[in-house]
């Protein structure tokens, strides 16, 4: 059965539900085909949350993405928990099917799928997640204030983390697995000058040892000699890269050659009329709950003007 709708959502966090309120408000009762599995995207995975304006006090991912998705609720959003199998684009409208093999024509579709972070598939890092594993340095830095911190990679995104990580850590160790870096020279540079950080190359960690109180060491394997040793840690941040959740698409929009959908300039809009993308899908620099809640709006604005002048 194929159903009619003015706009639909794909994905849900911060830039999903954001967008939701925002058309909702505006009277388009927005669709949110929100994900199978995990509605809410990486919030709901995380613990505290201290940098999202208007809570002095934190709180926590999950509680955030709930009264998110219920102010959305509240101006007339509807939501679906499914995944996306593919948009087909005929102009005036598009087509969605799920995976479940449900199918909605809209006028407006926002991309808000976010991106995975790249896992180091080792023991210990599913289990340890949340409890001294993290992926983001800026939401989860503070909680290791004088404790010894580890983070993985070998780009500047590494290195803009362990810079980052050793104004809190007691010592930060940067493990790569070459001796030579993607990172820019003046990153490595200012690393190397830090007294802090300690760079250890040609190294992998083969897995992640804690207890009840978190993670404690780690198993480090030198990749030339496969000698192994055991490092100290409280904290390991894996710093190896974003993966954008967009293969759905296939050529349903232009993407660029890592994945992330190409947006006109500063607008949301992609190079197909009436489709929309905001948050992690499109941003490869920023990350952050907030940025994408913004986006998320401008994404809103913008399928809110498209709606407006091909719907009335």
């Amino acid at each position: 059965m194929e159903q009619e709708q003015h706009a639909i959502i794909i994905g849900s966090g911060p830039a999903g539900y954001t967008a939701a309120i925002y058309l909702g408000r505006a009277g388009y009762r927005p669709l949110v085909i929100a994900g199978a599995l995990t509605p809410g995207g990486q919030l709901i995975n995380t613990t505290e949350v201290e940098n999202f304006p208007g809570f002095p006090d934190g709180v926590l991912g999950p509680d955030l993405m709930d009264a998110m998705k219920r102010q959305a609720e509240r101006f007339g959003a509807t939501f679906l928990q499914d995944d996306v199998a593919t948009v087909q684009d005929h102009g005036s409208y598009k087509t969605i099917t799920t995976n479940q093999g449900e199918t909605f024509h809209a006028q407006a579709v926002i991309i808000a799928t976010g991106s995975q972070y790249r896992k180091l598939g080792i023991p210990g890092e599913a289990e340890f997640s949340g409890r001294g594993v993290s992926y983001c340095a800026t939401c989860d830095g503070f909680f290791f204030r004088g404790k010894p911190i580890v983070v993985v990679g070998g780009g500047d995104s590494a290195f803009a983390e362990a810079e980052f990580l050793s104004r809190f850590g007691s010592s930060v160790t940067l493990i790569h697995r070459r001796s030579a870096f993607r990172a820019s020279k003046i990153m490595v540079d200012r690393a190397r000058g830090n007294e802090r950080i300690t760079i250890l190359t040609d190294s992998v960690v083969d897995a992640i040892h804690g207890d009840e109180q978190g993670v404690q060491s780690l198993s480090v394997r030198n990749v030339l000699s496969n000698e192994m040793h055991s490092l100290a840690a409280n904290g390991v941040f894996v710093a190896i890269g974003h993966t954008p959740s967009t293969e759905f698409l296939g050529d349903a929009v232009a993407r660029d050659a890592s994945g992330y959908i190409t947006v006109e300039g500063a607008s949301t809009r992609t190079t197909v009329p009436g489709i929309f993308a905001a948050g992690d899908c499109v941003d490869s620099v920023y990350r952050q709950a907030i940025s994408a809640a913004g986006m998320g709006c401008r994404a809103a604005l913008d399928a809110q003007a498209y709606l407006t002048q091909t719907v009335g």
